[in-house]
């Protein structure tokens, strides 16, 4: 490891926000999950690990449960890690802490962050994302549409469905409430919408809105447009939504506004084959992460998992 005075493990109280965001901002890893604001959204507790002036960062979510300290992956945030992407060296000084400081891990890195082979007990499970690149004419990446894309997109078409960006934040709130596909607490809708709410009031954010010809929503997504990406971050579908293909209808009218422009539409991934199917279908392509696992817990509490 590196000399004591460059590395250091600082509390959130402590973090200089100005230096962090500017660290985050021109790293060629940068990710929106990795700035303060956002982290201050999602994570109930974070920490972090600092190398000289702020030269590479890792915020440390956590948790505390039965007097342990673990690191989890908070909610809304795709890909942590180390920021920028450093060397072998330093990447391994980084998880050797953990590992050292840390009795349980399930933490996800990001995709510049590689594989550095054994580390101890750390395990490196690969995570895929998946991207589209718009660069191309739209000619061009619907060629890319799988068949059954293309067919939902054109029985969709059939259906007056109609878009409309910019809708209001408590028509999508209340939306998603009604429509949630798993069990979504109050505090994590929560912070959902602030999340949603800043992305709106600093002009990154849009909520896009499909509405049946009787005027009733029935498919919703906020884009967040972050540098060159504009990640597809969070969506809902109606049953009267999934039956008309409103969600093929939204994306496919989003890809043919934005195609030829330099933009990466990220999907932000999903480990469910279905909803990877659905992605996959718009031609996207994997992009692999890891999630950082390790579990030094005495044996009695082996049995320890995220919640």
């Amino acid at each position: 490891m590196a000399k004591t005075l460059n590395f250091r493990y600082i509390k959130h109280s402590e973090i200089n926000s100005e230096r962090w965001n500017r660290c985050i901002d021109n790293a060629q890893n940068c990710r929106i999950y990795a700035y303060d604001w956002h982290l201050d959204r999602t994570a109930e507790v974070w920490d972090a690990l600092v190398w000289g002036d702020y030269e590479f960062v890792m915020p440390l979510p956590y948790r505390k449960k039965l007097g342990v300290k673990y690191l989890y992956q908070p909610l809304y945030s795709q890909q942590l890690g180390i920021f920028p992407s450093p060397t072998p060296k330093i990447e391994k000084a980084f998880y050797k802490y953990l590992t050292e400081n840390f009795s349980y891990s399930d933490f996800h890195l990001n995709a510049e962050n590689l594989q550095p082979g054994e580390i101890g007990e750390l395990q490196f499970l690969p995570r895929k994302n998946l991207l589209l690149p718009l660069v191309h004419e739209y000619e061009i990446l619907s060629a890319s549409f799988s068949k059954n894309t293309k067919r939902n997109i054109a029985k969709a078409r059939q259906q007056e469905l109609n878009l409309v960006k910019g809708i209001r934040l408590q028509t999508y709130m209340n939306f998603k409430a009604e429509n949630l596909q798993a069990k979504i607490g109050k505090k994590e809708l929560a912070s959902l919408k602030s999340l949603i709410s800043y992305g709106l009031y600093k002009g990154f954010g849009q909520i896009y809105g499909v509405y049946t010809a009787n005027n009733q929503l029935c498919a919703a997504v906020y884009f967040c447009r972050w540098k060159e990406r504009v990640i597809y971050f969070n969506a809902a579908s109606s049953q009267t939504g999934k039956e008309l293909g409103a969600m093929y209808f939204l994306l496919n009218k989003f890809i043919e506004e934005n195609a030829g422009k330099n933009l990466i539409l990220d999907f932000e991934g999903s480990m469910i084959p279905g909803v990877a199917r659905f992605y996959n279908g718009f031609g996207a392509k994997a992009e692999t992460y890891f999630q950082l696992k390790f579990n030094r817990l005495p044996l009695p509490f082996k049995w320890f998992k995220r919640k």
